[in-house]
């Protein structure tokens, strides 16, 4: 499994601006601090924007700020905005090879049924952790995430 650039970079953007809560971040200042352009910080941010997960705040002391508090913004809403589900009905429509050549397994797929236990066992444990989550020390967030990945059943 890989998550796409666009959202592991957006992820990394939204906890800059949430480790600075009552300060507005600029976008040189997010890029300078996670080692990207400013073009492709722009491009993350104006996408968050649209979303409603960030406000633009004009002026000097202008920047990005969290829409809401971040222990009101799961991962499955920042994620699913950058790049979408892990997986989707709409896959196999896609990907079957076309009226002309179907998917031999278009009845019967045990693939199909993987993906969509993943899928749903991977949004479960997103919606259930937050952005705040993020903001603490690595070896807290492991813990958090544990809880937040509840087995099936």
């Amino acid at each position: 499994m890989r998550f796409t650039a666009q959202e592991e970079y957006g992820l990394r953007c939204l906890l800059e601006i949430a480790r600075s809560p009552d300060d507005c971040v600029t976008i040189p200042q997010v890029a300078k601090r996670q080692a990207l352009t400013t073009a492709y910080v722009a491009k993350l941010l104006r996408c968050l924007r649209r979303v409603g997960l960030v406000d633009s705040v004009r002026g000097q002391k202008g920047g990005f700020r969290l829409a809401r508090s971040a222990d009101q913004v799961d991962l499955h809403t920042i994620l699913t905005s950058l790049g979408g589900r892990f997986y989707s009905a709409e896959h196999c429509r896609r990907y079957g090879g076309g009226e002309a050549n179907p998917c031999p397994s278009r009845r019967d797929c045990s693939i199909r049924t993987l993906w969509a236990f993943v899928d749903g066992v991977l949004s479960d444990a997103l919606r259930n952790a937050t952005l705040a989550d993020l903001l603490e020390p690595e070896k807290t967030v492991g813990d958090i995430l544990r809880g937040a990945a509840k087995p099936p059943g």
